[in-house]
Formats: structure tokens, C-alpha cells, sequence
């Protein structure tokens, strides 16, 4: 079938939902690169920044808040972006040495419950998300209701796990082996 179903019973051509997947890709992969650029920078800004003011002034006092939210940020936008890129830990020297029929087998296997786990992960972050709202709770320095620090976690989860769910559409659509929805079988073959 080349066609979905619009809402309204028109049909929307397939190639129109994948050019659509690609550049919601696209956007949230760039997204993800830039974000872990500059939480990455930031923070060794920060870190620096406050190493040389508490040496020769006082500390600054929002660093250790900073310094918390960007370490949240890059460890769960990161998440995504490995196993987007499939730099997520994996048994290579097993999976490797499979035939190709266990070797695909084994990445529906390990897609469906990595991806389960993740979104079974968005739920219960989304569930804190919501507990540490309702307690109002704001950081002592800033000032900032905590759960804003938060918020990138279920979203993150929520990532990965589509990520998983690409991984195993582009096994069906696709004779290789995929790792991740953009790596294939082999390392040698990264970019």
C-alpha cells in the first residue's frame, strides 16, 4: 500500500510521511548535536568560570545550579543521540560473529525491549516530572521551579524510544542489518 489515511478518508502518499520522517529527523538530530555542543562548552565555561572567580573573588553563586541542569541536559539529550547513532553499549564481538538471519532476529529483539524500556522510562520520568511540579520546589540561587531542570528527561526517553521504533522500521524496509535508524551493520563504515 503506498497510501495512509488522512483524517478525513483522503489519502496521503507514503513518500510524503517519509520525506516528513526525514526532516523531523533532521531537525531533532540537529537539535541534539548543538545541544550537546553548547551544554558540553557551557559547562566547562562555567566550571572554569567558577574555578577563577572563587580564586580571586567569591564563588559564583548559581554555578553549582548551572552546572546540575546542564549536566541533566547533556546525559539525557545524549541518550537519544546514541542511540541514534548507535554508540549505545552492544555486544559487537557476539553479534558480529551471527549469521545474518540471528544477527536480524537479534536487533527486532533487542529494538523492541531497548525501546519498550525507554518508553516505560518516559512514563515514570513524566510521573517525577509531575510529582516535583505539584511540590513547588524552587532552586535555592536561582530561584527556578526545579522541575524546568526536568523537563528534557521524559522528552529524552520519549527520543530514544522512537529511535528504537526507526531502528526496527528500517530493519523490515531494509535487507541489512541496522543498528540504529542511521548505522548500519559495521563500524567501519562511520562517518
Amino acid at each position: 500500500m503506498n497510501q495512509a489515511s488522512h483524517a478525513d478518508g483522503r489519502r496521503i502518499p507514503m513518500w510524503r510521511l517519509r520525506m516528513l520522517g526525514r526532516v523531523v529527523g533532521r531537525g531533532l538530530e540537529r537539535f541534539e548535536v548543538w545541544s550537546l555542543c553548547i551544554g558540553v562548552g557551557g559547562l566547562a565555561l562555567l566550571l572554569i568560570a567558577n574555578v577563577v572567580a572563587r580564586t580571586c573573588f567569591k564563588s559564583l553563586y548559581y554555578a553549582e545550579e548551572l552546572t546540575e541542569f546542564l549536566v541533566i541536559f547533556t546525559t539525557f539529550v545524549g541518550v537519544s543521540y546514541a542511540v541514534r547513532r548507535a554508540r549505545h553499549i552492544r555486544m559487537g564481538a557476539i553479534f558480529d560473529a551471527l549469521p545474518y538471519r540471528a544477527q536480524k532476529t537479534m536487533i527486532f529483539v533487542i529494538a523492541a525491549v531497548s525501546g519498550g524500556v525507554m518508553f516505560i522510562m518516559a512514563g515514570l520520568a513524566f510521573r517525577y516530572l509531575m510529582h516535583a511540579r505539584m511540590q513547588g520546589h524552587l532552586t535555592p540561587a536561582l530561584r527556578i521551579p526545579y522541575w524546568f531542570f526536568l523537563v528534557i528527561v521524559p522528552l529524552s526517553f520519549l527520543s530514544a524510544g522512537m529511535q528504537y521504533v526507526r531502528t526496527i522500521i528500517k530493519n523490515i524496509t531494509e535487507h541489512a542489518v541496522w543498528l540504529s535508524p542511521e548505522q548500519q551493520g559495521e563500524y567501519e563504515d562511520e562517518g
